[in-house]
């Protein structure tokens, strides 16, 4: 029997920091990689394309997938894919916040399933946070642990993946600190939910992401206005 058969996993990148922290944990845990990226018709599209294609570059990434799936605009609801709804920027709200996209990850991870299955991958990684998100319900352990038993129960029987989520219980200042640890290039990662150019500062990504690092004693790469 040959030990030396390649592990592949496939890894939900989206150019922000906790989806290329989880990806640099894969390639840490021996995976060879494989990146998918969603253009969803978020406000931020452009820019988090290229936080995509720059950090596969760091990762020296030779197979990846950039998926359009633009019906997230034609159903609407949520402040990232609607123009006409305002993204808050008065603070984190309780409760799950109008910039959540109706089931994302859910449509996401049943993609990356179908990759994941042509692709004869063992794992998919996704950057998901429970502790320290927005309030967002499909980031959750529990919902996790669901769409995990689904996609085995709904895939061949030679199709044996597992959901890997190593940032699930992490606080955001941890994930600063683990990034920096793992020499993760956080310069070219984006979070903010409004802008291309300079991140706003103010949304609720900004706002979460801008703790961490000050939590962490670090300082932010990425722009800022003002």
């Amino acid at each position: 029997m040959n030990n030396n058969v390649t592990k592949k996993a496939v890894c939900i990148l989206s150019g922000g920091m906790d989806s290329t922290l989880a990806s640099y944990i894969a390639k840490n845990e021996g995976y060879e990689i494989i990146a998918v990226h969603f253009n969803y018709g978020q406000r931020t599209e452009n820019r988090e394309l290229k936080a995509f294609r720059d950090i596969c570059n760091d990762l020296q990434i030779k197979e990846k997938y950039e998926i359009d799936i633009p019906f997230f605009t034609q159903i609407g609801a949520s402040a990232l894919t609607d123009k006409t709804i305002d993204i808050p920027t008065n603070g984190i709200e309780a409760g799950v916040p109008i910039t959540y996209v109706p089931f994302r990850n859910g449509i996401f991870l049943s993609i990356a399933t179908a990759i994941a299955e042509k692709e004869e991958a063992q794992a998919l990684y996704i950057g998901v946070v429970e502790e320290d998100s927005s309030g967002y319900p499909d980031c959750t352990d529990t919902f996790i642990n669901n769409m995990t038993t689904a996609i085995n129960e709904g895939t061949k029987k030679s199709t044996k993946l597992e959901i890997k989520t190593p940032l699930v219980h992490l606080m955001k200042n941890q994930i600063v600190e683990k990034s920096i640890e793992l020499n993760v290039p956080l310069e070219h990662t984006w979070s903010c939910y409004k802008e291309e150019e300079e991140a706003c500062g103010v949304c609720d990504s900004c706002r979460l992401r801008l703790n961490g690092f000050k939590e962490a004693n670090s300082t932010d790469p990425i722009p800022y206005k003002g």
